[in-house]
């Protein structure tokens, strides 16, 4: 049975920028996520995060706009709208857990959907281990590479 995951805005954007920490770990992670096509879900909030993240370290509008929107076109990544529900889920869990309000509305995803949390958030991915499964994405592709090498 396919793993859900849900993938924060940091994980997508270190993957693409080659000059962060960990940008290995992240694009080897991204990279299978595209080709095995396992399922991905994320709040909607993703695209404005990595826009804005790639067009404040690149300073290219152009260049943050195709990124976000080659993310918007991946068939296997569901965007899940920020609507009321989710907006007071991510309030209980921001509360609860003293997460920054768009973190908690990635682990009220995650929950939501019973998806693995992948991000490079530390205090994310230890508050929000409380609630929903999470990964570093160092950790996700370990866990990748388990099956992997017991087949063969």
């Amino acid at each position: 049975m396919p793993t859900l995951y849900t993938i924060d805005a940091s994980v997508f954007v270190n993957a693409y920028n080659i000059h962060e920490d960990g940008h290995a770990d992240s694009l080897r992670f991204v990279d299978w996520l595209q080709s095995s096509g396992e399922p991905m879900i994320a709040p909607s909030l993703l695209l404005p995060e990595v826009a804005a993240s790639i067009s404040r370290v690149y300073r290219d509008e152009a260049m943050a706009l195709e990124f976000a929107d080659s993310l918007r076109a991946l068939t296997h990544l569901t965007l899940i709208p920020v609507n009321d529900t989710v907006a007071w889920q991510a309030t209980e869990i921001a509360a609860k857990y003293r997460l920054r309000g768009s973190d908690a509305v990635y682990v009220a995803v995650a929950r939501r959907y019973g998806a693995t949390l992948v991000t490079l958030d530390r205090e994310q991915r230890e508050q929000a281990a409380a609630v929903v499964e999470t990964l570093s994405p160092a950790e996700a592709v370990a866990a990748l590479s388990r099956p992997l090498d017991e087949e063969g």
